[in-house]
């Protein structure tokens, strides 16, 4: 196990010159145990750790990663001045959608989704909007288009619940009817259902666990906007609506794990988040690349 001491040497070795850093890097790792070493290589790999700045290639990309919400080749930022906005943004949406998602389920005979109102304007909408717009300033264009659209959803949806707020559901319904406000909440969610599709396309390459997250997402609007399109005894279809619910769950919980992965590092936690690699993206394919020499050797 490496001791106080070493972990100080790496710091160390970190602010050191460049054009040591190849050398630095092989005495900082000395006293550490080979899972410590490659834990803090993976790390370092991903721009954070007590070994993240140790690259002496200063424009090699990094492979793609849920936790930097990246879903393919990118840049580190070598001493950066921003912190990694995509976990604040991941946590604000889970938590949002988890509460939703349960009221979905019918948790506790629960049917009525007011609570989610204080959490869609402050923390799943405001917060999530601030972290897209942080993204645009650390170069990430995914992260931003992502995080800005999932929060400007929220304070929409927020809009949408509150009570008197724009009186968009009694003006549908008292200008033509409850199955038109139920068709309009359809229309609504299938929107989001298709450009949840877009960003899904797009994560093709990356982790699977970046991927789940897009996948469940997208399931969980298309549920649910079937679920006002196709009523059942002229209210929301209970059955879509649940399966939304659960979609929903699936989501928060993966946008949790990526939120994990990308704050938890050898300095803070006894262990590093696992992110598997699609065998087809550039990690993968550098990883088959890797082991048919090993086996050639």
């Amino acid at each position: 196990m490496a001791t106080n001491t070493e972990h100080n040497a790496v710091n160390s070795a970190v602010n050191g010159d460049t054009s040591t850093h190849a050398q630095d890097f092989e005495k900082a790792t000395r006293g550490m145990s080979h899972e410590e070493k490659t834990a803090a290589q993976n790390a370092a790999r991903f721009g954070y750790g007590p070994l993240a700045h140790m690259r002496t290639n200063l424009d090699a990309t990094l492979p793609a990663f849920g936790g930097e919400f990246q879903p393919g080749l990118y840049r580190g930022v070598e001493k950066r001045k921003f912190a990694n906005p995509a976990p604040l943004g991941l946590c604000a949406f889970a938590l949002t959608t988890f509460v939703l998602s349960l009221i979905n389920l019918g948790t506790r005979n629960i049917k009525v989704p007011a609570i989610v109102i204080s959490l869609a304007f402050g923390y799943g909408g405001l917060v999530q909007l601030l972290a897209g717009m942080w993204e645009m300033a650390v170069g990430n264009t995914f992260g931003a288009t992502a995080l800005s659209s999932y929060g400007g959803f929220w304070i929409s949806f927020a809009i949408i619940l509150t009570p008197g707020g724009f009186e968009i559901e009694a003006t549908i319904t008292e200008q033509q009817s409850t199955k038109a406000l139920f068709d309009c909440l359809g229309f609504y969610l299938m929107g989001w259902f298709i450009f949840t599709f877009l960003l899904l396309i797009c994560t093709l390459k990356s982790t699977v666990a970046f991927f789940l997250l897009f996948f469940t997402l997208d399931l969980a609007f298309l549920m649910l906007g079937c679920s006002y399109l196709v009523l059942e005894n002229g209210a929301p279809h209970t059955g879509l609506t649940r399966a939304g619910g659960a979609f929903g769950i699936l989501a928060a919980f993966l946008a949790w794990y990526n939120a994990l992965a990308g704050i938890a590092d050898t300095s803070n936690s006894f262990f590093i988040v696992p992110v598997l690699h699609f065998p087809w993206s550039e990690k993968g394919r550098a990883a088959r690349t890797e082991d048919k020499t090993d086996s050639s050797v």
